[in-house]
């Protein structure tokens, strides 16, 4: 894959090409009918499905370039290498070996399957082997943290196969949440390299680190892989976690060097350093060669059915990548549907058994879903599959999105833009991971994000990667981990720097609400429960709800907190296996959800009401009349209905009334006013307004992610014509994390850009009142209506008239 820091305009690309002609390159041991091209032309030509395509990016294949590695790789390590086939190492992973043995912490920010795990592996087991001559037998130790499960067991199965002449000296273990208790005293004692992931690092090893001393004592290296994942509130929570790693580690005598990996970073070094707290060095000249990428924007055609108000309705990405997953299975063509929602994929692999099984059932059984929420067993089970070519096709959430080495896949369906840039080249980059070519398939749903961007290929392949957002100093990520690192070792004024500028100021607020108290010259944890259980670091929050089987008792799997009121309500569909199950009773003081075994011939999807009070505004722009602000905002938010929609086509069958308790929220927001003068310039009178605020607070969410390192799903909004706290129409756009997140502040500090790309995707849109690809939101509470897509646009015309020149963006303090 090119250099995703910076995707580079390929010369001689057309603005808007039709379908792809014959004259792609085949990659290296790729029969030309096996090429990305020949496979994306025969999708294309079943159904008529040629105009769906919106543009085609070819990426070249490259070259790689080799190096030696650096003095001080043990032989033993560069022998093993030969034996597994690696003769010479690419120099990209020679130069980051040799920062890392130059004890400098180092991220490798290159592209998908370029090498980037030899890159910190062959360091790292140089120093166990040195650590293995040491009188006690256990030198040196390694850390290695992955965001998922699954990416901490493929790892293990690498480095076994790669430690495996090195003899016992290496002992590689995953410590998670799977982990047999029998096994963990073991790892404990005797592991070299162990594999965990940040959530167990925080509530299970920090907390007990007496019992991991002689670990700590000789931890050498930290590995962080995926590291472009740990953003927004998650990030905040692993860069607090790291923190108190670091201070325990030294407490013990040992300061590790820090090895980071990710295939999608911007400004690498920067965001490694924001995440660990330490200088990090970066490389990111990839040496490692690359078959071609195909790589094709796809746009479902209309249907005949109305949706909402009458609005015209495309075909969902979830039927259209459905049927180009069957297609490609029967082609015997190797793939991941990626897609965002454990329904979807749980759909879509429904869909693709059932038309199968009408050819051919054996290919059925060939096709299977991956989501989290799977019982360990069953995850293992498909892992095992997917590896040994059992399975031809999987409709996957971004639990395989993440470094999970699927080498010998020829493509990958996108369900629907991922959120971020960097997510979607990191699940494009899972095809062609042996060498060949690759095909990439990013399928639009029907809102205006994706409209846009299949209409605006530019905005996908002319941009780099998004910045890793991040914010340690959020209080209510920060203070439940003093509480955790007093509980660990009483926190001394020595330690604050560590945590950052803001620790010094919640001590005092930490001991007023009686959990920390301050004793001589430390602050120590007053309670008897465990301070680690505070906070869920993935930013879920409360105890997950457990999905039984009503008759039988049997646990199917488990959904977060957060989502259990939308997800698993009373009659909602659930899937699980390709079974469909229908949620008898959600029983939020068990946090248990009772299901049946069901077969409806719908989905459902939940409704809510939200309403939004300003607590505090931190920074003010004028803008002509109106006025852009940001600062602090308490969210009400109440799951009030249920949508029944019948499967493939979406249609609306019927809605049916909740009752479930409401949710309140403090977080960051940026708002935006507008004055009465404004309105009449923009010739909006009051039958219009609710709904032209309306359609524009919908429009911006959807197009957020294209400026912010967010998902639609990670915001939400609100749009009143007149506001108890500002008193006036204003529209809100908040982050669904407590504390917030950063993807407001980014919207605040971009609105201009965001809200000229918002205008832009209503208006050319080619609907006469609102679509989903312009302004209706799947998930809007009151039915998307009112909506006013002609008042929108004049709306937001008026309030860009008054915008700054980009240097006054900062914002001013708030003085009232």
């Amino acid at each position: 894959m090119a250099d995703l820091t910076h995707l580079p305009r390929l010369p001689g690309r057309p603005g808007r090409p039709g379908p792809p002609g014959g004259t792609g390159v085949s990659g290296p041991g790729t029969d030309a009918d096996d090429a990305p091209d020949a496979v994306l032309r025969r999708l294309t030509a079943r159904q008529g499905r040629a105009t769906r395509i919106t543009h085609t990016e070819h990426l070249p294949p490259r070259a790689g370039r080799h190096a030696e590695w650096p003095p001080g790789i043990r032989p033993e390590v560069t022998a093993a290498l030969r034996e597994a086939g690696i003769e010479r190492p690419w120099a990209h992973q020679a130069t980051a070996a040799r920062h890392a043995l130059d004890g400098e912490s180092v991220v490798v920010a290159t592209g998908t399957a370029s090498g980037k795990s030899l890159a910190y592996l062959v360091p790292l087991l140089s120093a166990v082997l040195d650590g293995s001559e040491a009188p006690n037998g256990r030198g040196a130790t390694a850390l290695y943290l992955a965001p998922t499960k699954a990416l901490a067991a493929d790892q293990l199965r690498l480095v076994r196969e790669l430690a495996a002449p090195l003899g016992s000296a290496v002992r590689p273990a995953v410590y998670d949440g799977d982990t047999p208790f029998e096994e963990r005293e073991w790892i404990r004692q005797y592991g070299t390299y162990v594999l965990t992931n940040p959530d167990m690092l925080h509530r299970g090893i920090l907390p007990s680190h007496p019992r991991w001393s002689s670990f700590l004592r000789a931890l050498r290296y930290v590995v962080i892989d995926e590291c472009h994942t740990y953003r927004g509130v998650f990030g905040s929570h692993v860069a607090q976690v790291v923190r108190r790693l670091r201070r325990l580690c030294a407490r013990y005598g040992s300061e590790p060097v820090f090895l980071l990996a990710s295939a999608t970073a911007a400004d690498p070094a920067v965001a490694a350093g924001r995440l660990t707290g330490v200088p990090v060095v970066e490389v990111a000249d990839d040496a490692s060669p690359r078959g071609e990428l195909v790589f094709a924007l796809w746009e479902p055609p209309l249907t005949e059915l109305q949706g909402e108000k009458g609005a015209p309705v495309r075909r969902t990405a979830t039927a259209e990548t459905a049927d180009l997953l069957t297609d490609l299975v029967r082609d015997e063509v190797r793939t991941v549907a990626f897609v965002r929602s454990r329904r979807g994929s749980e759909l879509i692999s429904v869909i693709a058994q059932d038309r199968l099984a009408e050819t051919d059932r054996a290919l059925a059984h060939r096709v299977a879903a991956y989501r989290g929420g799977y019982l360990p067993e069953e995850r293992r089970a498909l892992e095992r599959a997917l590896h040994s070519g059992e399975l031809l096709g999987l409709a996957a959430t971004t639990a395989l999105e993440l470094g999970v080495d699927v080498s010998g896949l020829d493509a990958v369906l996108i369900c629907g833009y991922p959120g971020t840039r960097a997510s979607l080249w990191q699940q494009a980059g899972r095809a062609g991971r042996a060498g060949q070519g690759a095909l990439a398939v990013l399928v639009a749903r029907d809102d205006p994000l994706d409209t846009y961007l299949v209409h605006h290929p530019e905005a996908l392949f002319d941009q780099p990667v998004e910045s890793t957002v991040l914010d340690p100093d959020n209080p209510y990520v920060l203070a439940p981990h003093l509480c955790a690192a007093a509980a660990e070792l009483p926190l001394t004024d020595g330690d604050l720097a560590l945590f950052g500028p803001a620790a010094p100021g919640l001590l005092p607020q930490l001991e007023a609400a009686k959990l920390l108290r301050r004793r001589t010259a430390a602050w120590h944890w007053t309670r008897r429960e465990r301070a680690a259980d505070l906070t869920d670091i993935r930013g879920g929050g409360g105890t997950p709800v457990q999905i039984v089987e009503a008759d039988s008792g049997r646990l199917l799997g488990t959904v977060d907190a957060s989502a259990a009121h939308s997800s698993v309500h009373e009659g909602a569909v659930h899937l699980h296996q390709g079974r469909s199950y229908l949620v008898r009773r959600l029983d939020l003081d068990d946090s248990v959800a009772l299901v049946e075994p069901a077969a409806p011939t719908y989905s459902t999807v939940a409704r809510d009401v939200t309403s939004v009070s300003v607590l505090e505004t931190d920074l003010v722009v004028p803008w002509g009349a109106g006025r852009l602000c940001y600062g602090s905002v308490e969210v009400t938010h109440r799951v009030v209905s249920f949508l029944r929609r019948r499967l493939v086509t979406g249609e609306v069958l019927g809605e049916t009334k909740l009752d479930l308790p409401p949710r309140t929220l403090r977080t960051r927001a940026v708002w935006w006013t507008v004055t009465e003068d404004q309105l009449d310039a923009a010739r909006i009178g009051p039958e219009q307004l609710a709904g032209a605020l309306h359609a524009a607070e919908h429009a911006s969410i959807g197009m957020l992610p294209l400026f912010a390192t967010c998902d639609r799903w990670d915001i939400g909004g609100v749009s009143v014509p007149l506001h108890a706290d500002t008193l006036l129409p204003t529209v809100f756009v908040y982050d669904g994390h407590p504390g917030g997140a950063g993807f407001a502040e980014r919207a605040f500090h971009t609105a201009r850009e965001w809200l000229t790309a918002t205008r832009e995707a209503i208006a050319v849109c080619e609907c006469t009142a609102g679509c989903p690809s312009c302004v209706q939101s799947p998930k809007c509470g009151n039915g998307n209506d009112p909506l006013h897509k002609r008042g929108a646009v004049r709306l937001l015309t008026a309030l860009l008239s008054g915008a700054p020149d980009p240097g006054r963006a900062a914002g001013t303090p708030s003085t009232g």
